[in-house]
């Protein structure tokens, strides 16, 4: 492809709205355009990108046995309804209605849209195992988009869904996702990791992220220094400490705290470290028949945070977890937060492990701007439970007893789920099994984000000059730049050569013939990221040479301008 019949949109200036290097690239190179918050347009090298990652991931899943279609983005509300999703899921899913008042959504995922195909297509056991696949745009009214196409509102997804007769069946594809998941990340060129990760919206009973180890990343995974231990932060168990409880002291007493809203601030005004005030926050529990709900007490150490997801499924919990409001709260404890504390506390009181291990700390005195202190548990608080609430931190004992615990950013590219019979018995997707009765199917699930994947590519592949595409996925192999091709026959002519005898070879070229300075020409096809730059210029043509360069490298040398384009194969083969 010549530059003069290219639309090469690149721009030299970093958009002031990219705060990360994928989203700051991908503009600057002229991969995407955005027409609306979180929805954006692919541009040609964008999109030779994407179709690149697209084959990769279709390769693979068809080489499991996974049978492509195509569902519709928009899908009838009453699927969602049947499933229970519609009114949970919350407002991320797009709702929407057409001329006839009918109600449809914008999908984010098609669990309930290929549940119906399988009630509707599956007539026998023997039809079992079933696996099918998609690579569609879905969407997600995210609140705030933000980082590009790595939190965007429309993306491109792979999912896939496996339908069985048995557990057992649903384990061995279980697995051979798991491993076309490893081999399409490898190929992709990504360093990732395998987390264990909490189920969350899609339901179920098991599921795995593979993460992108990338500082942009948004999720942290926890893994071990000795062994193959690694979740998600949301999913790491932390252990109970080891210890007793410091023997009680003096009677608790009041302490005014004027002004005082968080740990930090009353740790300050008491006089004491962080870790010795009680952090409490006052949570919703389920909805009671008269749709009201019970307050609980959550308590932590006051320098260690709350992990939502192992709140969220503690029995009596709401789940999501949900905040109680500063009204709520004022209503049944007679304080605002930033006062709150177990003593005397009226409802459920629920402890983290390390929190449980704490004497003579201090608290909330349930009393707008004041705190106890020397409080200790079972002589001031006499009824509370001792469970895992935390977050994990760095250091921690790994969970399998086997090393210590680490932490790091991910970006979660893909995850697989066993969702077991979730939509099946709630959508009556049955099959007559050998004894003739009906049994409900069960189910797995299988999702990449396409797109948030060739953000973290970038994310762990750039310098200072641009992207550095892997040779799997860069949009073209190889760059020529051509130094004054429109006034050096030389030039053109064996440029002209070169690019005739690539194309019938089958390599994918990038052809710079414009009529620009040899410094954006250089820059451009830097940003750009293709993997092997070559540059014709009269100087080493009197030489007898061309200039090759390897971008990943930054390694130069000369190649026989009479022999360059088998050099350049040989240079290409080598580096697949």
């Amino acid at each position: 492809m010549r530059t003069s019949k290219y639309l090469l949109s690149t721009l030299k200036e970093n958009p002031v709205e990219a705060a990360i290097a994928s989203h700051r690239l991908m503009l600057r190179a002229g991969l995407i355009r955005q027409i609306a918050s979180g929805i954006y347009t692919w541009l040609p090298t964008g999109k030779r990108v994407l179709a690149k990652v697209e084959a990769i991931v279709r390769e693979e899943m068809d080489g499991i046995g996974s049978l492509e279609i195509a569902m519709p983005m928009v899908q009838p509300a009453e699927l969602w309804q049947e499933s229970g999703r519609y009114s949970k899921y919350g407002p991320e899913l797009c709702r929407l209605k057409d001329r006839k008042k009918n109600e449809f959504v914008l999908g984010p995922t098609h669990e309930e849209v290929v549940t119906d195909i399988a009630r509707r297509e599956i007539k026998s056991s023997r039809q079992l195992p079933l696996c099918v696949y998609q690579i569609q745009n879905k969407f997600r009214d995210e609140i705030r988009p933000r980082f590009g196409i790595m939190r965007s509102r429309e993306f491109v997804m792979k999912d896939a869904y496996s339908f069985h007769l048995d557990q057992q069946s649903l384990e061995q594809t279980y697995q051979d996702m798991y491993d076309a998941y490893s081999r399409i990340f490898t190929r992709l060129g990504l360093v990732f990791r395998p987390v264990a990760a909490d189920n969350g919206a899609i339901g179920g009973n098991k599921s795995h992220e593979f993460q992108a180890l990338a500082d942009a990343g948004e999720d942290i995974i926890a893994w071990s220094d000795g062994s193959d231990y690694a979740a998600n932060i949301e999913m790491a168990e932390a252990l109970p400490p080891t210890g007793e409880r410091p023997a009680p002291g003096a009677a608790y007493s009041k302490a005014a705290t004027p002004g005082c809203h968080s740990v930090d601030e009353a740790a300050q005004k008491l006089e004491m470290p962080s870790e010795q005030v009680l952090k409490s926050l006052v949570v919703r529990g389920e909805a009671t028949e008269d749709d009201r709900y019970p307050l609980i007490m959550l308590c932590l150490r006051g320098n260690q945070e709350l992990n939502e997801v192992k709140a969220g499924k503690i029995p009596g919990v709401s789940n999501p977890v949900e905040f109680a409001t500063e009204e709520e709260i004022i209503d049944f404890t007679g304080a605002t937060p930033g006062s709150l504390g177990p003593v005397n506390f009226p409802g459920r009181i629920l402890v983290d492990h390390n929190a449980a291990l704490m004497g003579n700390f201090a608290c909330g005195a349930n009393e707008t701007g004041y705190h106890f202190i020397n409080v200790n548990w079972d002589r001031d608080v006499p009824k509370y439970e001792v469970l895992d609430l935390r977050n994990v931190e760095d250091g921690d004992p790994s969970p399998d007893g086997k090393g210590t615990l680490h932490l790091r950013k991910g970006i979660e590219v893909g995850q697989v789920f066993m969702l077991g019979t979730k939509y099946s018995e709630s959508m009556q997707a049955v099959v007559m099994d050998e004894k003739g009765q009906d049994r409900p199917l069960v189910m797995g699930c299988y999702g990449i984000g396409v797109t948030r994947a060739i953000a973290a590519v970038i994310e762990q592949n750039h310098d200072e000059r641009g992207i550095i595409w892997p040779e799997a996925i860069a949009p073209f192999k190889v760059a020529i730049i051509a130094i004054k091709y429109h006034s050096s026959q030389a030039v053109r002519e064996t440029a002209d050569k070169l690019y005739e005898e690539l194309q019938q070879r089958g390599v994918e070229v990038l052809f710079d013939d414009r009529d620009e300075r040899p410094g954006v020409m250089f820059a451009d096809m830097e940003l750009i990221g293709i993997p092997h730059l070559v540059t014709i210029g009269d100087k080493s043509l009197k030489d007898g040479h061309i200039e090759y360069k390897l971008r990943r490298s930054g390694v130069k040398e000369e190649l026989d301008a009479g022999r360059a384009a088998d050099e350049i194969i040989a240079k290409l083969s080598s580096a697949q």
